[in-house]
């Protein structure tokens, strides 16, 4: 495997953030979230093209019928393929604004929010079903992040990035319960944000301000540690045609000096096996 990273976009996003391999359109999409930008990145040409949402905006996913879902700043939207705009939830509060999200194995969006202050309990983790239906699983999260699935869907992993661990539900029929710590990142190596998980059952995870992804085995013990050429990568997803490259987002947003790969979607080819991720059905 290889151990070298490289860059494949320079973007100076902002905010960069949650790389999601779309197999239907053989894409990587990825989002500016304060750039209000969702980018569709394509490694074969090496071309990148985005358009600017209606709102910041937190992720945005494949539909299984074509389109995009995406987390707004206000709720959840819909993109169609001539890219017409509709709300599925709309529930705007003052200070708040979608964060990551991702896609469970039944086709329901998983969306996190937050305050733009990060104020403790100001943000949530939210269940979405393909009719619209919602669902508040964590209400009191500050900054909601990374979420994903083990390969067998009975267990799901959550980052909420202030507590500095990654914590693990028990799922079972689009429900998550008995929340629990599986790992917390030690004190100076960063803070846990989003995060991807493979074939094997090992969980990476992206550490904001640790200028590094880690790969964490099933029992969650460190694995592998990947240092990056920025100190604040946001999250990773496999992508490719064979899912086996690791694609991770970076930001720039705060930092006093950064540098210039700072903002940029970089890769590490060939880092593992990654799982195919279902689109949302809604």
């Amino acid at each position: 495997m290889s151990h070298a990273v490289d860059e494949v976009l320079r973007a100076a996003a902002e905010l960069g953030e949650g790389p999601t391999w779309d197999p239907v359109a053989r894409r990587l999409l990825w989002v500016d979230i304060l750039g209000a930008r969702v980018h569709a990145y394509d490694p074969v040409s090496g071309t990148d093209h985005a358009f600017a949402a209606k709102q910041h905006v937190g992720a945005a996913k494949p539909r299984a019928g074509g389109g995009l879902v995406v987390n707004l700043r206000d709720g959840i939207g819909l993109y169609d393929t001539a890219g017409g705009f509709t709300w599925l939830h709309h529930d705007p509060v003052a200070g708040r604004r979608g964060n990551d999200a991702a896609v469970a194995p039944d086709g329901a969006l998983w969306a996190g929010t937050m305050r733009y202050d990060e104020a403790p309990g100001g943000g949530a983790l939210t269940r979405i079903g393909a009719d619209g239906s919602v669902s508040v699983v964590v209400p009191d999260a500050a900054v909601s992040n990374g979420t994903g699935w083990s390969p067998d869907g009975g267990l799901m992993y959550y980052v909420d990035s202030p507590t500095g661990r990654v914590d693990v539900f028990t799922y079972a029929d689009g429900r998550a319960r008995d929340r629990r710590p599986w790992v917390a990142v030690e004190d100076g190596a960063g803070s846990p944000d989003g995060l991807t998980v493979d074939a094997d059952g090992a969980v990476w995870v992206a550490l904001w301000d640790g200028g590094a992804v880690r790969r964490y085995t099933p029992d969650g013990r460190l694995d592998r540690e990947i240092r990056l050429p920025v100190p604040r990568p946001t999250a990773c997803g496999f992508g490719g045609a064979g899912l086996t490259d690791l694609y991770i987002t970076t930001a720039r947003v705060g930092l006093a000096d950064p540098d210039p790969l700072s903002g940029s979607l970089l890769v590490l080819a060939d880092a593992g096996q990654g799982l195919p991720l279902p689109a949302f059905a809604g």
